[in-house]
């Protein structure tokens, strides 16, 4: 039997919820990832061409440091990555999570959450960067999961369910 984890950042909790829901589904394990330096309000005004947020994604190397010290993966054959899509990407710590994850030999399937935007700019980042640390990983297909009827579609999808 598979084993999974579910790594998610979420700054409204959204993502949270979503990346709750799964691993439960799944019987994995859950871990939430933070900006090593937090998100304030202002910094999340994507109407502000000048908030952290607005810079950090408009700017295609960019990395955001994570806070805490990541679980070994070595137990694992599937990586799941929650987020939120900003700018039809990614927030740029999920680059700084791939960077730092040994995924060699794994399964790595991103999901997220969002109002308009759908997951294909999202699953090629998450490729290119993967492709960027040389890593030997499976990339599934990801999907924007709103709903627990996607969600549930998405897991039967990838076989994980």
């Amino acid at each position: 039997m598979s084993k999974s984890i579910v790594f998610y950042f979420s700054a409204t909790n959204t993502t949270k919820q979503r990346a709750e829901k799964i691993a439960s589904k799944l019987g994995a394990d859950l871990f939430a990832i933070q900006a090593e330096k937090p998100y304030s309000a202002a910094d999340l005004d994507w109407h502000d061409p000048n908030s952290r947020t607005s810079i950090e994604q408009h700017q295609r190397a960019s990395r955001v440091a994570i806070k805490d010290d990541l679980p070994a993966i070595n137990d694992y054959d599937t990586v799941l990555i929650g987020f939120p899509i900003w700018w039809g990407i990614p927030p740029r710590l999920i680059a700084d999570l791939i960077d730092r994850l040994p995924l060699n030999g794994k399964q790595l399937a991103g999901f997220a959450t969002s109002g308009s935007s759908g997951f294909e700019r999202a699953q090629s980042y998450l490729e290119r960067t993967v492709k960027e640390n040389n890593a030997d990983v499976q990339v599934l297909p990801g999907a924007v999961l709103n709903s627990d009827a996607q969600m549930d579609a998405w897991l039967k999808q990838l076989n994980l369910n």
